[in-house]
């Protein structure tokens, strides 16, 4: 799946639980280890989970991809989900 429509995919996912401040950064001409980093925020713990399961959810069921890494998910007042051209932090 090409890198663009993963991040969209991403990006409504995290506004239909309500996540603040989504950003949308390119950065496949500075760096190599991704093509996409997506930077939003939850009010709580329990809305930073919320993000993070309905990203997780949305993206498997819309492009069948499952992240390669995953930090911070227990904690939940930073997360990161890899999904190599796609990097999501929650904060």
């Amino acid at each position: 799946m090409d890198s663009s429509k993963l991040v969209e995919i991403a990006a409504s996912a995290c506004d239909d639980i309500k996540a603040g401040d989504i950003k949308l950064l390119r950065i496949d001409e500075v760096s190599s280890i991704a093509d996409w980093i997506l930077i939003t925020e939850g009010l709580s713990d329990v809305q930073v989970r919320a993000i993070v399961n309905n990203v997780q959810k949305t993206i498997k069921e819309e492009a069948d991809l499952l992240p390669i890494r995953m930090e911070g998910i227990n904690e939940a007042k930073w997360a990161l989900l890899d999904y190599g051209d796609l990097i999501i932090n929650v904060f």
